[in-house]
C-alpha cells in the first residue's frame, strides 16, 4: 500500500482528514468538474468503509477497494439524482465491488474480525437484530449470509432504507428484494441457532 493510497485510522475512526494526502480526493478536489466530491468523500468514506467490510472485504484490503469504490463514484457522480438518499446510492457502488472482490479465488476465505471495527458514522440498527444476542454472535451470523442476501439485509434492517430504495441501489427487481430480504431474515435465524448450539462467540 502506498502513501498515497492511504486511507486515514485516527483513534480506530475511519476518516478523510485534510492533513493526510490520498491521491483521488486531492486530485478530484482541484477539478472543477466535480466540486460536490470531496464533501461526499470526508462525509460518507466511514460509511463505505463500514458497509465493505459488513459485505466481506477482509481488513487487509479495505483501503484498495474502498479507493475504487470513491473513483468509481466520482466517474458515475454526474448520474446521481440528488432527490434520492446518497447512502443507497453509495451502498450499491460498495455491493458490486464487494461482490467482485469476492468473486476473485484467492479471496475465497472465512472472514474473521481482528478486532478492530471502524465506526459507522451513521445510525446504525445493529444491536437489534437479534434481541438480546451479543453484538459479535450477530456480526458472525450476518457474515454467514449469501451476499446478495446479505446486501438487502443490511441496506433494510441496519441502514432502514425503504424496499424500494434498496431495489434500486441494488438493480434488482421489487419482488426480487422483498424475496431476498425473507430469506435473509430465516438464514440469519438458523445462522443464530447454529452458532448458539455450538456455544458461540
Amino acid at each position: 500500500m502506498t502513501e498515497s493510497r492511504r486511507i486515514p485510522q485516527v483513534q480506530g475512526e475511519v476518516t478523510a482528514s485534510s492533513s493526510v494526502h490520498w491521491a483521488p480526493e486531492q486530485a478530484i478536489s482541484e477539478s472543477p468538474l466535480c466540486p460536490e466530491f470531496p464533501e461526499i468523500f470526508r462525509d460518507h468514506l466511514g460509511y463505505v468503509w463500514h458497509a465493505l467490510r459488513r459485505l466481506g472485504v477482509h481488513d487487509r484490503d479495505l483501503e484498495d477497494v474502498a479507493h475504487d469504490v470513491f473513483l468509481a463514484v466520482f466517474k458515475k457522480l454526474h448520474q446521481y439524482d440528488a432527490a434520492r438518499p446518497l447512502r443507497p446510492w453509495l451502498f450499491g457502488f460498495a455491493f458490486r465491488f464487494a461482490s467482485d472482490y469476492r468473486d476473485l479465488a484467492r479471496h475465497r476465505y472465512e472472514v474473521t474480525h481482528d478486532g478492530h471495527e471502524p465506526p459507522d458514522p451513521g445510525p446504525t440498527a445493529l444491536e437489534s437484530v437479534i434481541q438480546g444476542e451479543a453484538l459479535e454472535l450477530a456480526n458472525r451470523a450476518l457474515g454467514e449470509l449469501e451476499l446478495g442476501r446479505r446486501a438487502v439485509f443490511i441496506l433494510h434492517e441496519l441502514d432502514e432504507c425503504s424496499m424500494p430504495e434498496v431495489a434500486e441501489a441494488l438493480g434488482i427487481p421489487l419482488n426480487t428484494a422483498y424475496s431476498r430480504l425473507r430469506l435473509a431474515r430465516a438464514d440469519l435465524a438458523a445462522s443464530v441457532r447454529r452458532l448458539r448450539s455450538k456455544g458461540e462467540p
